[in-house]
């Protein structure tokens, strides 16, 4: 019985072929998918420490009101204003050191509001130094009232009725800057307010965003390590076929 010749070329088959590269493909499919989801994911991890972030900074709010220091310079100024004599001009000087001190001390002990007692501090001295020009003030009107009434002993009408207005102009004068030293403290303490505020808020949202961050690392180190692991199984080569040859 003879032995038939084998052909040396071996045809690989196209249906095996075809299941290797249908296999690639499909790693290949589930690597981006696998992508698409660590991206969802992360959008939602930010989403939900942008959540936590509104809620805790509300919960802070709630919990801890803040402190009135802008209500020191306006006190000051409503009796500096309300001040006829040098000794009530002296009383609200008096005031206004006194919480001068406390706002400083304060200042050691509240870092988070030094930006409020900082501007009511500085309202605080100007009042000082303004209590003082009042008092120069009073002083000059207490004198050109003792000339006036001179005048009017002395039947002279007309430099009394100079005098008269140049007095009510002074006192006019005074009660417009008066006015606005409020308005100066009110504008003031607004803007430090705003500042205390954002900073917090950009703190919170530091705080927040750090530990989004550290979440958003693991998530890229998990999607690398899944990522490497499927190009790995893709890159390796399928099983060779076997043919079978018939003796």
């Amino acid at each position: 019985m003879g032995i038939q010749p084998v052909s040396g070329i071996v045809h690989e088959d196209p249906s095996v072929s075809g299941q290797a590269d249908e296999k690639q493909a499909s790693l290949l499919a589930q690597s981006l998918k696998k992508q698409e989801e660590n991206r969802t994911s992360l959008t939602e991890m930010i989403r939900e420490a942008k959540e936590k972030a509104d809620a805790q900074r509300e919960k802070f709010k709630l919990a801890k009101a803040t402190p009135r220091y802008g209500d020191a310079p306006l006190e000051a100024y409503a009796r500096l204003n309300r001040a006829r004599t040098q000794a009530q001009v002296s009383s609200a000087a008096g005031y206004a050191r006194r919480r001068i001190a406390q706002l400083e001390s304060a200042q050691r002990s509240d870092p988070d509001h030094a930006d409020q007692i900082k501007a009511a501090v500085t309202q605080l001295k100007k009042a000082v130094s303004r209590a003082g020009k009042k008092k120069l003030e009073l002083n000059r009107e207490q004198l050109a009232r003792a000339r006036q009434k001179r005048m009017a002993r002395e039947n002279k009408r007309r430099e009394e009725q100079r005098i008269k207005q140049e007095l009510r102009r002074s006192q006019s004068m005074r009660a417009i800057r008066e006015s606005g030293y409020i308005r100066e403290t009110d504008i003031a303490n607004r803007q430090a307010d705003q500042l205390t505020a954002t900073k917090m808020e950009l703190r919170l949202q530091a705080e927040q965003l750090g530990i989004a961050a550290q979440k958003s690392m693991d998530a890229a180190v998990q999607q690398y390590s899944s990522a490497v692991q499927t190009g790995s199984a893709a890159d390796s080569p399928a099983p060779a076929p076997q043919v079978d040859v018939q003796a």
